[in-house]
């Protein structure tokens, strides 16, 4: 009975092992913390990949909702840990009810903002946050990362971000 559960076990090893690398076939391997560029802006911002959240946050300051064109919109402030800022005005795509890390539910406003991490470019949701309290301006979710690019925990810092406006998707 132990030969055959030492068997089994053995060869779902062997089943990960040979269907791995073809999983990872033709993605890039990013480390956990990143320079990224956002767009608009153009402004350079460091990181912190996470494939636990779903969607993305950025540290946002002077928040003010507005109307153009009869649709609600949003311009805030992005600084760089650099003291660069950027005044960023988009459309509000949704309002969003976030947990707070101890547990406290907020709304928050989520726009559609293009990142580009090294070549890599996508526009996703990001929702507006106070991350004054945390270590990097940008958290980046699932929503980017998922079908193209690969997190290893390991290591930081791989690429540098290309910063020549992302297209719209």
């Amino acid at each position: 009975m132990k030969t055959l559960y030492f068997l089994i076990a053995a060869l779902g090893v062997i089943s990960l092992v040979l269907v791995s690398p073809g999983a990872a076939q033709g993605k890039q391997v990013v480390g956990w913390l990143e320079k990224v560029c956002i767009y608009p802006g153009n402004l350079i911002i460091h990181a912190k990949l996470d494939t636990g959240a779903r969607n993305s946050s950025i540290n946002a300051s002077h928040i003010t909702e507005f109307v153009r064109n009869g649709k609600q919109w949003v311009r805030f402030n992005v600084t760089s840990r650099y003291g660069n800022t950027a005044t960023i005005e988009q459309k509000i795509h949704r309002i969003v009810k976030i947990k707070d890390h101890d547990g406290t539910p907020q709304l928050r406003f989520a726009i559609l903002l293009g990142i580009s991490l090294g070549s890599f470019h996508k526009e996703v949701e990001v929702n507006l946050a106070d991350r004054s309290g945390f270590n990097y301006q940008m958290l980046i979710g699932r929503s980017f990362l998922a079908g193209n690019l690969i997190v290893d925990p390991s290591i930081k810092y791989t690429t540098k971000p290309i910063c020549n406006g992302v297209p719209r998707q």
